[in-house]
């Protein structure tokens, strides 16, 4: 079974979650917060990707946090996968290192900043692993489909694209749900990215604000236009996290928010 047949077996026709911290701090973190997550997904239906990035390479800061290394982050990204049996995906920012972080994970990431490069959407998609894009936040739902059409065109067979907000002048974004089904009219998953699409970039300490509070609304509003998947980032202590805290869902609010949704989602699929 390949990854995006995995992603659509849940048998009530629940939508699947990639979550997980915004980077790899180390290994007990990344194995901590799977052993949570995994089992509330598997009794809710819920096909899980394990979320991670290896590095983060778009910090406002020199001094911002950008990870712990590319493969000994990528070895845990691994572990991850191996010991909970479930995929992972992260993000890559260079063409060139595609080949090197689809030998760890199953979902190659383009984050919404690089969703235009050509030479980035390639190199995933010649990788044969899935290719999750991010919609930049920039550009119009209708635009995705040329993202998509790379990918397609380079041999990919199994593509994502992820909603996370629109810039709404400089210090804010804003959802525009129209773009969940004009994005899935491509014929692939469409994933909402509840907690990036609540931040408020561009502050002036030059770190990354956020509005967690209104993670549900955001999440509920998508499974009911039809998201396919749910993007949340997690910490078990977000004021700790060492990238994106702002914005992240305390873990032991996940549970909770998953029942929910998924009690939305068959009201939602019986309408």
């Amino acid at each position: 079974m390949n990854t995006l047949q995995y992603l659509q077996t849940s048998p009530t026709r629940n939508f699947f979650l990639m979550a997980g911290p915004c980077v790899i701090e180390g290994e007990s973190m990344a194995l901590d917060i799977a052993a949570q997550i995994a089992p509330v997904c598997q009794r809710l239906g819920i096909p899980y990707v394990f979320k991670g990035s290896y590095r983060k390479a778009n910090r406002s800061r020199i001094d911002s946090f950008t990870g712990i290394g590319d493969i000994p982050a990528l070895r845990i990204l691994d572990k991850v996968r191996t010991e909970f049996g479930i995929p992972v995906v992260t993000d890559i920012h260079l063409p060139e290192e595609a080949e090197m972080a689809a030998q760890y994970v199953d979902i190659l990431q383009i984050p919404a900043f690089l969703c235009r490069q050509t030479d980035l959407l390639v190199a995933a998609a010649r990788t044969g692993k899935m290719v999750n894009i991010k919609k930049g936040q920039f550009l119009s739902p209708e635009s995705m489909r040329f993202a998509v059409e790379k990918v397609r065109d380079a041999g990919g067979t199994m593509v994502a694209v992820t909603e996370r907000g629109t810039t709404f002048g400089y210090g804010d974004l804003i959802v525009d749900y129209r773009g969940i089904p004009t994005m899935q009219r491509t014929g692939v998953p469409v994933v909402m990215d509840v907690t990036h699409s609540l931040q408020q970039p561009n502050s002036g300490s030059g770190v990354t604000g956020g509005r967690p509070e209104m993670i549900e609304t955001i999440a509920r509003a998508a499974i009911a236009v039809g998201a396919d998947g749910i993007f949340i980032e997690t910490h078990r202590n977000p004021a700790e996290a060492k990238s994106d805290g702002a914005n992240m869902l305390a873990l032991d609010k996940l549970p909770r928010l998953l029942e929910r949704l998924t009690a939305l989602r068959q009201t939602v699929n019986n309408f």
